[in-house]
């Protein structure tokens, strides 16, 4: 917001520039052209009243510089003066051609986040004593919602969690994205336990792949964490399916991945073999956060080609976080994770990222006796 506001004096100083140069320079050397230049930089900066304001104030600088030079003649005079009119008509019809684009583009967007909010509803910020956030940051600004995925939701059996990314960009991740969701939304309610609920995941995919046949149905598949709380949130158990490791914080801000016991593929490549689905059970005591979270995290690099990692940086950003009192919020802890990465790329965003805190509250007792002391 800054930037835009110093770039709307871009015209003004244009015309200030011209002036300079005219007169510094001899008298049979004009700065017409530099003040035609005015309007035209208007066009994109200002509305459409300022860009007049620019070609009426040019007109004005160069009659008074030429009277000055005793050069407002026909050629160097109105020629000139004519030609700045024509000018800032074209600056304007410049400006609301360009109006007309922004104006398309951000009825794009709504619709956009509309379909978003469609395929990727955001998860209910409380599911029992679970306190929940997520976030998507897409790579391109234009593109909402690409191939990663979370969702949440309370079954029978719990609740239970998939964080997700599809192979492909483009609208055929949005459609396996579309799968993806359909189906765990589905089999979450009906499978007893987590194998039976990949096992059921398995199979959509392979139908959605061969209905949409090609490469798809050969070489699509998902990278896919699947997380289930028990009742009292004493335990998560996890199913990791060729996925980044979650991090698991506790109350004091200590960082854990939960490497999976054993390696398995992406969901969809059933085709290729049978495989199995290892749950790991991790204490989650009160106090603790689960953070899962796509690729576009893990493989965010710097101008030097390193990749970034939440588990060591996360601790560092809690610890100088400015906040007394009762520890940050999914939300906040999101906030500060997504910036630090920022930090890293230096703004330059790779590729997609969705995602996903999880945190039980600790009892308010605790939080008493953690509460750093003034």
């Amino acid at each position: 917001m800054v930037q835009q506001r110093r770039a709307q004096w871009i015209p003004v100083g244009v015309i200030v520039l011209a002036v300079v140069i005219d007169l510094a320079t001899p008298a049979d050397v004009t700065s017409a052209p530099l003040l035609m230049a005015a309007p035209v930089a208007a066009a994109p900066l200002l509305s459409l009243p300022g860009i007049i304001a620019v070609g009426a104030l040019s007109m004005a600088v160069h009659a008074v510089l030429a009277r000055v030079h005793g050069t407002f003649g026909w050629q160097e005079g109105v020629a000139n003066q004519l030609t700045l009119l024509a000018v800032t008509v074209l600056a304007v019809l410049i400006n609301r051609s360009l109006e007309g684009q922004s104006a398309r583009t951000r009825r794009a967007r709504q619709v956009a986040a509309v379909a978003q909010a469609a395929v990727l509803p955001r998860p209910p910020s409380r599911l029992g004593d679970l306190r929940i956030a997520a976030r998507y940051i897409p790579a391109e600004d234009e593109a909402l919602i690409g191939g990663d995925l979370y969702v949440v939701q309370e079954t029978p059996h719990g609740v239970r969690v998939m964080v997700g990314d599809v192979r492909g960009k483009g609208l055929g991740a949005v459609r396996a994205v579309c799968a993806d969701l359909g189906a765990f939304r589905y089999a979450a309610d009906e499978a007893e336990d987590l194998p039976r609920l990949v096992t059921a995941l398995e199979r959509a995919l392979l139908r959605e792949g061969g209905r949409r046949g090609g490469q798809e149905q050969d070489e699509g598949f998902t990278t896919a964490l699947i997380v289930e709380f028990t009742a009292g949130l004493d335990d998560v158990r996890i199913v990791n399916r060729g996925h980044p490791p979650p991090v698991l914080l506790d109350a004091r801000g200590t960082a854990t991945v939960l490497e999976p016991s054993q390696e398995a593929p992406p969901l969809g490549m059933a085709a290729l073999g049978p495989w199995s689905s290892p749950v790991d059970t991790y204490p989650f005591p009160p106090g603790s956060t689960l953070l899962c979270y796509t690729d576009g995290v893990t493989e965010a690099r710097d101008e030097t080609g390193v990749f970034y990692d939440a588990a060591v940086r996360l601790p560092h950003l809690l610890r100088n976080r400015s906040l007394v009192g009762d520890p940050p919020t999914p939300g906040q802890i999101l906030q500060l994770l997504i910036e630090d990465v920022g930090r890293h790329t230096g703004g330059r965003i790779q590729d997609d990222q969705a995602l996903l805190a999880l945190h039980r509250p600790a009892p308010e007792a605790d939080r008493v006796s953690r509460r750093p002391r003034v």
